[in-house]
């Protein structure tokens, strides 16, 4: 390309940056390349044009890892310079489609026979969650899936289970058996001494209701304890 005065430019070291960036991606995957890569290619879609490698570099400083970034808020986010409404949308969607992928790849047919079933049912609906929640679990007697009921949403160590909201969502879902699980944004896949008395008292009250409570999970990123395999709810 020629300049005004007729002399050729020398090409940007960006040039055909991007594509060779998402060239090398459906060839080899993300396999090697470092978070802030992964954020760059992201960061093409929020950003048609421009170098992004040093935003990406900037969210991985704030925000700690990969992780922190997609677990950031909107607001926080679009705190960071360069970061506008748009990229924060394109952020938080990555571990919403994530989660909605894991939910229809479930490979249990409805049957929650194993602690390997109640992870692949549970993991999705506490992917990227900066908030912690709590779920029911409702089971006919044959272990058959009837529904899951989010009880409670609140800031870390907020969230209480109460047992009668418990026995009105179990009875509501005609449920024979039931699992609690809720996750410690902590990081820490450990109950607390209160996480322990509120599921011991709870199981006797839904068994004098005709309801099993089977089990109790605490999710913490990709892991999640049962209180039943650790032999805490035994009779």
């Amino acid at each position: 390309m020629a300049d005004g005065k007729g002399r050729k430019k020398t090409p940007s070291v960006h040039t055909g940056h991007r594509k060779r960036t998402k060239d090398e991606f459906l060839a080899n995957g993300l396999n090697g390349l470092p978070d802030h890569k992964v954020l760059e290619l992201l960061l093409f879609y929020g950003i048609p044009q421009g170098d992004v490698n040093g935003l990406g570099h900037e969210l991985i400083e704030e925000f700690g890892s990969l992780a922190g970034v997609f677990h950031a808020t909107p607001e926080q986010l679009m705190a960071v310079s360069g970061v506008g409404y748009n990229t924060a949308v394109l952020i938080k969607l990555i571990p919403a489609v994530a989660a909605r992928y894991m939910q229809s790849n479930n490979t249990f047919d409805g049957l929650l026979e194993s602690t390997w079933h109640f992870k692949e049912l549970l993991m999705p609906l506490f992917l990227g969650q900066r908030n912690e929640l709590v779920y029911l679990v409702c089971m006919d007697g044959k272990n058959q899936l009837i529904v899951t009921k989010k009880l409670g949403e609140g800031i870390a160590d907020t969230v209480k289970i109460t047992t009668r909201k418990v026995l009105e969502a179990a009875l509501a879902a005609n449920a024979t058996r039931v699992a609690l699980a809720h996750n410690h944004v902590s990081g820490i896949a450990l109950w607390s001494d209160a996480d322990l008395d509120t599921t011991l008292k709870l199981k006797p009250l839904l068994r004098a209701a005709g309801i099993e409570l089977v089990d109790h999970f605490i999710i913490a990123d990709d892991e999640m304890i049962s209180m039943a395999a650790s032999g805490v709810l035994k009779d």
